[in-house]
């Protein structure tokens, strides 16, 4: 598995022939968008820094589109999304976290999550997440102490920090690997990933580089 960081909360994760977007950003967004081709896209929440599923089409690529809570099967991909809250843009609307499970590991995505109380039901069936994706920019999403909270309540193999750098609070970055303990991270242009490289890590803290793709 390979997942690139594209900036703001756009990842892209591929597996053997399949890609997965997660909030692509569109082309209406102010944010620089990236344009590829995906077969699953999934959005968080509707606001254009994170809904640009034009963005993730190329050519004769249409990708299936999840929009929402629910579950989903796409080419043999099991989605599950939960709903959750966002004041991201200033207002309180519906954020979806999506869980997803490939080559063995389990995929947790936070997306623009702004309650750092999850339901004690929703926590229950994020056990075993091997890779989070946590919003960490405050202003509307988690903060980085929040996200921090959320990571070791949801006990993640690794973490991967999205939502900063052109979204959120100056330093956000800095303040979350703080948190995590202070050492200096893995900082990568991307991460390739097998499930036996997950053995013995336990919260470990990996910054993705945003690249072009």
């Amino acid at each position: 598995m390979v997942i690139s960081f594209l900036g703001a909360e756009s990842l892209k994760v591929q597996f053997g022939d399949i890609v997965i977007a997660y909030n692509p950003i569109s082309k209406n967004s102010k944010l620089k968008s990236t344009t590829f081709g995906s077969d699953i896209v999934m959005t968080s929440l509707d606001h254009n820094d994170m809904n640009g599923v034009e963005n993730a089409s190329r050519g004769d690529r249409a990708p299936f589109v999840i929009s929402g809570p629910g579950e989903y099967e796409v080419k043999g991909v099991y989605v599950k999304g939960y709903p959750s809250e966002s004041k991201y843009g200033g207002e309180v609307r519906l954020n979806t976290i999506y869980t997803i499970s490939l080559e063995g590991m389990n995929l947790c995505f936070l997306g623009a999550l702004s309650n750092d109380q999850l339901p004690h039901d929703i926590l229950e069936d994020l056990e075993e997440v091997d890779i989070l994706f946590t919003p960490i920019g405050g202003d509307g999403v988690l903060t980085p102490a929040e996200a921090y909270k959320i990571a070791v309540q949801i006990e993640s193999r690794i973490i991967i920090p999205i939502h900063h750098g052109s979204l959120g609070a100056d330093n956000a970055l800095k303040t979350f690997i703080k948190e995590g303990g202070g050492d200096s991270p893995q900082t990568l242009d991307k991460l390739t990933i097998k499930k036996k490289d997950l053995e013995g890590k336990e919260g470990e803290i990996i910054v993705l580089n945003p690249i072009a793709s």
